[in-house]
């Protein structure tokens, strides 16, 4: 079977051909003509400079009390009263239990009365040996009666001193029935009542006592941080306060600033081999008692003043697939070259680098997704870069 074409199939389907080729041609000579140059990327650096900051610690602490007092009775019997509210303050000496009293009053007149008997005893005998005395001279009385006289007047002395001490007992004791405030401070809840039989030196504290202004706050830093620390002080790299003292502020578990700055108190001087750190007291005025025993709290130690610190932007720094620390640097030949760093702390939106770079490094704080590692770029100062355009004439 043939198959005929017209002869107007025919010249269109050359005029098709024709034109197709043209255009294949034309598509070829835009394929194979030279690409223009690429641009380069603007970033926006930062030229880091030794700056004097103060480097400062942020440790976890607790509040603990300045002073405990637990009272426990030294005596047995039965309270007869309790004189305080529960959860109010307290002063030094007053007056918060009052045992009954009785049985140790009735000691005491029995004590001053034989201390009453003793003494004249001891008259009696004093006069005694004081006439034995003379009348031996004279050969009145024999030696034998003198020697048993004056060794009467001395056992009527010693039973004079032993009822003294025994009348001291019996006052101590009867004291001992009126529970006094050893301290000033804030007392907690009572642990008996009224008719309740206490017995002297008991395990239970009848209630507790705690000073609360000033108060502690016992801190935990680890020790290799302290050794950093001081050997960053020895070799001057980091430098002492004027006074010496290390000033401290608190950070509240609401995440608010407590008003009033402390200071450290002293620092343990054995590592816990349990956790490997070493445990910082510092104390804080506490007047309003905002701050209660057992709050958990953070710490601000100013612990030096750092006067070669560089300091780069959070924005610029990033961690790599091992956590390590880097940023993306201008180098002198315009490319951009990674450097790792090693970061110590962070302050304001900056971080504190203590490895990695040096005065003059230009590091990439904006444009960072526009580069790559080894690629030219075009650096503009951040401060130019933040400055408003200037309007067209």
């Amino acid at each position: 079977m043939s198959i005929h074409c017209s002869p107007l199939f025919k010249s269109g389907s050359v005029v098709l051909v024709s034109t197709l080729l043209l255009a294949a041609c034309g598509g070829g000579q835009e394929a194979g003509a030279p690409a223009g140059p690429a641009a380069v990327p603007v970033v926006t650096v930062v030229t880091v400079q030794p700056e004097t900051v103060a480097r400062v610690t942020e440790l976890p602490g607790r509040t603990v009390p300045y002073l405990v007092a637990e009272l426990r009775p030294q005596v047995t019997g039965i309270i007869q009263s309790r004189k305080f509210n529960e959860g109010s303050e307290v002063e030094a000496g007053q007056l918060l239990y009052q045992i009954d009293p009785s049985t140790y009053q009735a000691t005491f007149d029995a004590a001053r009365a034989s201390l009453a008997r003793a003494e004249a005893n001891l008259e009696a005998a004093r006069l005694k040996a004081s006439r034995h005395a003379e009348l031996v001279r004279i050969n009145a009385v024999s030696k034998e009666a003198n020697d048993d006289a004056q060794a009467a007047l001395k056992q009527a002395r010693a039973d004079v001193a032993s009822a003294r001490a025994a009348l001291d007992r019996a006052r101590i004791e009867l004291d001992y029935t009126r529970l006094a405030a050893p301290i000033s401070g804030r007392i907690g809840r009572s642990m008996v009542t009224p008719g309740a039989l206490v017995t002297a030196n008991q395990a239970e504290a009848l209630a507790t006592i705690q000073q609360l202004d000033p108060i502690h706050v016992d801190l935990t830093q680890s020790s290799a941080d302290l050794l950093r620390l001081r050997r960053a002080l020895d070799t001057g790299r980091l430098q002492r306060s004027a006074k010496g003292e290390v000033p401290v502020s608190l950070v509240l578990e609401d995440g608010s600033d407590y008003a009033i700055e402390g200071r450290l108190a002293f620092s343990e001087v054995t590592v816990d081999p349990g956790t490997g750190s070493v445990t910082l007291r510092a104390v804080f005025p506490n007047p309003n008692g905002e701050l209660l025993p057992g709050m958990y709290v953070r710490a601000r130690l100013l612990q030096g003043m750092d006067d070669k610190a560089i300091l780069v932007p959070h924005a610029a720094v990033s961690r790599d697939a091992r956590g390590i620390a880097q940023v993306m640097v201008v180098n002198a030949e315009g490319k951009v070259e990674p450097r790792a760093i090693r970061t110590i702390e962070s302050q304001g939106g900056r971080w504190v680098v203590g490895e990695g770079l040096a005065a003059g490094d230009r590091v990439i704080v904006e444009g960072l997704q526009k580069v790559r590692p080894g690629a030219p770029v075009k650096a503009e100062e951040a401060r130019a870069a933040a400055e408003p355009a200037a309007p067209a004439q």
